[in-house]
């Protein structure tokens, strides 16, 4: 009976063994958290015994390999963790080279601690199977990795709301599955790649409050998917690349807060932009005067900058404009009437050289 009960036990550890994950792919798991300091919530509180594939919190594995695939620790959720403790989360240290350990690693998401600190480890690049990179929240500094572009099936690059320096890789381009671009709100400074327009798969690209330089690559009018192109308060110049207004998803363009100069390229007033910020940059010349049905803007602001003539008649045949900001140029002359002026705030005209008519005072 004894011996069959010493066999039992060895076929329930030898099944169990099986069902569980590497032993190389926990102590790179334990390695990573031993870099990590979260002591709010206790995340790390399930990360023990040798099965890291059930009930670590954040980790999953793959069914059939049993190999770690998904990291996702998110310090911003709505798991009952910290719907318990009342609060968000908050973690420092560093993100440890350890996990690069994990060979089927498809998805890395650790966003949102606020205190993290360190560098993005180089060596992720060096994962075949990731897809998702998401590291937005949190102090990382230095450079994104140089050899990011070796990284094929990767669709989402989140790295925003770091403290991140250096150039955009000129191997980035090379990511021809990235659909999500985001690198707002760090410190990356140089140019746009030229050959920007290489990611033509992207849908979302968002290169907001960094010091960015250069001109706007015309390569990325070549982007057919992209719908969100968001470049605002960097320190780009040079003229806005016309055919920006040809492309056919584009949705929402933000340049607002960069030093670009030249005119409006009328292309964008009849495109299938219905979100456009060009404020605060030293624009030049006339509004293009054409508006048409195509014309249909949720928001359009051309304020604080240097734009001077008439507001064109051709405005009132615009389908629909929600918010429109002239105010802080020299335009001149009578606003038209009728819509979409009538529901505007005089705050929208103020400050030009003689702008009159409602709701501004009558024009004499």
């Amino acid at each position: 009976m004894g011996s069959f009960m010493y066999i039992a036990i060895l076929l329930l550890a030898i099944i169990s063994t099986v069902h569980s994950c590497p032993p190389s792919d926990r102590a790179a798991l334990l390695s990573f958290r031993a870099a990590l300091n979260e002591s709010y919530l206790g995340i790390f509180n399930s990360w023990k015994g040798y099965d890291c594939c059930h009930e670590w919190y954040g980790v999953s594995c793959d069914p059939t390999t049993q190999r770690v695939a998904d990291i996702n620790l998110r310090g911003e959720s709505e798991d009952p963790l910290f719907e318990k403790a009342h609060r968000t989360g908050y973690m420092t240290g560093t993100i440890s080279p350890s996990i690069c350990k994990l060979e089927r690693l498809s998805s890395l998401t650790i966003a949102d601690w606020k205190g993290i600190t360190g560098p993005i480890p180089s060596c992720i690049t060096s994962l075949p199977f990731l897809r998702i990179i998401d590291l937005v929240g949190n102090k990382l500094t230095g450079s994104i990795p140089s050899t990011i572009g070796r990284l094929s099936r990767l669709t989402v690059l989140n790295v925003a709301e770091n403290q991140l320096t250096g150039y955009i890789p000129r191997s980035l381009t090379n990511l021809s599955s990235l659909m999500h671009l985001d690198l707002r709100n760090n410190f990356i400074y140089g140019n746009i790649p030229t050959n920007f327009g290489k990611l033509r798969m992207l849908s979302r690209a968002l290169l907001s409050r960094n010091k960015l330089t250069g001109h706007i690559p015309y390569s990325i009018s070549y982007i057919y998917r992209l719908s969100d192109l968001d470049l605002s308060l960097n320190k780009l110049s040079g003229s806005i690349p016309p055919s920006l207004g040809k492309m056919h998803v584009l949705a929402t363009l933000n340049l607002d807060g960069n030093n670009i100069t030249g005119t409006i390229p009328p292309s964008l007033i009849n495109s299938r932009i219905n979100i456009l910020n060009l404020s605060k940059n030293t624009i030049e010349g006339y509004i293009p005067d054409s508006f048409d049905e195509r014309s249909y803007f949720m928001v359009m602001d051309l304020s604080y900058n240097k734009l001077k003539g008439r507001i064109p008649k051709s405005i009132s045949s615009a389908t629909f404009i929600g918010h429109l900001d002239v105010s802080h140029n020299h335009l001149c002359g009578q606003i038209p009437e009728g819509s979409p002026f009538d529901h505007l705030e005089a705050s929208s005209f103020t400050y030009n050289d003689c702008l009159c008519g409602k709701p501004l005072k009558p024009c004499h």
